[in-house]
């Protein structure tokens, strides 16, 4: 409300100034009233110029995505289409992430507390990542692209999102069962200088590649 009364005051002000007109008070000679016609005249002119907002109550547009194209269903005296209740979509779904949510929290402080209890917990962590990075994707995907109004955008992300998330299970999957799992690949990498400093040592000592491998065990 105060930008607008700024900005009502800024236009009027601007009006005043450019048509320049006195109150009529008393008798107005012939002259002031020939300026104060041609003074009506130009107003819409002046309107024209005039800014329609004050430049420090607004900020510029910026049109980041174009909207969609306009869709209208039905006519003025139709109800509007009311989408049929199912709690998959409502209460279930919203209970399952925030049971995926908090299920992340031992699982992800177990392995780097306790150490490396079993490869189940290591494959539970990963398993639990991807569903709650692939909910949030998809969150995302729901609340800008309506079906509405980009049924093939929304079919299209849909199913990459879809795709993504099975190649990212498969190369986990492979990972988990012929390598070291996520949870020993993340202690190596950040444990990476102490064992560069190791090899560093065993070098300079003069051990062999078995006393270098000693070293790195320790």
């Amino acid at each position: 409300m105060a930008s607008l009364a700024r900005t009502g005051l800024l236009r009027h002000s601007q009006l005043m100034l450019a048509s320049k007109t006195v109150p009529a008070t008393g008798r107005l000679s012939q002259a002031t009233r020939t300026t104060s016609i041609l003074s009506r005249q130009a107003v819409p002119s002046v309107l024209a110029t005039v800014p329609r907002f004050a430049p420090f109550s607004t900020s510029a547009q910026k049109k980041i995505m174009p909207p969609g194209p306009q869709v209208i269903e039905g006519g003025v005296n139709d109800p509007a289409p009311v989408p049929k209740p199912s709690p998959i979509h409502g209460s279930y779904h919203w209970t399952f992430e925030r049971l995926v949510s908090i299920g992340l929290i031992p699982l992800t402080l177990a392995p780097f507390t306790a150490g490396a209890i079993s490869p189940a917990v290591d494959a539970s962590l990963v398993f639990l990542l991807i569903i709650h990075s692939h909910m949030g994707f998809q969150s995302c995907i729901t609340d800008y692209f309506s079906v509405r109004k980009h049924p093939g955008l929304r079919k299209f992300c849909d199913w990459t999102l879809n795709i993504a998330t099975l190649l990212v299970m498969w190369g986990f999957y492979e990972f988990e069962t012929n390598d070291v799992g996520l949870a020993e690949m993340i202690k190596r990498v950040w444990r990476a200088g102490a064992n560069d400093a190791t090899i560093g040592k065993a070098e300079a000592s003069g051990l062999g590649h078995d006393g270098k491998l000693k070293h790195l065990k320790d």
